[in-house]
C-alpha cells in the first residue's frame, strides 16, 4: 500500500498549557497536510507537485472541497519539535462525490522523507479521518468525482482507519 508522507511544521502557538500540541491545532495540522496533498499549487516548481494534487484552488476554481465530517483519536501527546511532523495520508474510500481521507501523525525525519511510500509502522500520535465532499463552485451542489481524479487517488486507497469502540 502506498501512502502520502506530508511534512507539516509545528508552531509555538500549536502548544497548550501542558506543552503538547492542542487538540484543535491538530485539526489544523491535518488540514495543512490535506491542502498540500490534494490541491494544485501553481507556484510549485516543476516536479514538486504532489501526485494527488489534482484539485484547483482559489476564487476561480470550478470545484470546492467541503468537510462533511471528522473524527480523531489521540493516542499519545505530541510535544514541540523543530523537525516537521510526518502526516501519513491515504484514502479509506472514494464515493460518488466524496472521499474519506485517513491520517496518522508520526515523528518527522530530519532531512525529510520521500513523498510517497509504505506505512512507516511507527507509533502514531494521532489517527483521524476527514470526509471530503467535492462540490461544483457555481451551484454549491456535490459533483461526481471525475475519472481522472479517481484514477490518481485510487493508488492511495487502503483500509480505512479503525477507531477504538466506546463502551
Amino acid at each position: 500500500m502506498t501512502r502520502l508522507h506530508v511534512p507539516v511544521p509545528l508552531r509555538w502557538s500549536d502548544l497548550d498549557a501542558y506543552q503538547h500540541v492542542n487538540n484543535v491545532a491538530m485539526f489544523r495540522l491535518l488540514e495543512d497536510a490535506r491542502i498540500t496533498a490534494f490541491w494544485r499549487h501553481p507556484e510549485a516548481p516543476d516536479g514538486e507537485e504532489w501526485p494527488t494534487a489534482v484539485l484547483d484552488t482559489g476564487p476561480h476554481a470550478t470545484s470546492h472541497t467541503l468537510v462533511a465530517g471528522q473524527q480523531i483519536e489521540y493516542l499519545r501527546p505530541l510535544g514541540f519539535s523543530r523537525t516537521p511532523v510526518r502526516v501519513e495520508m491515504w484514502i479509506g474510500s472514494i464515493g460518488g462525490a466524496s472521499l474519506e481521507v485517513c491520517y496518522e501523525v508520526h515523528d518527522g525525519v530530519p532531512g525529510g522523507v520521500d513523498r510517497t511510500g509504505p506505512a512507516s509502522g511507527g507509533k502514531a500520535y494521532v489517527k483521524a479521518v476527514t470526509t471530503i465532499v467535492v462540490v461544483d463552485a457555481a451551484t454549491g451542489a456535490p459533483r461526481r468525482i471525475a475519472d481522472d481524479e479517481r484514477a490518481v487517488w485510487e493508488e492511495f486507497v487502503e483500509e480505512p482507519v479503525s477507531f477504538r469502540r466506546r463502551g
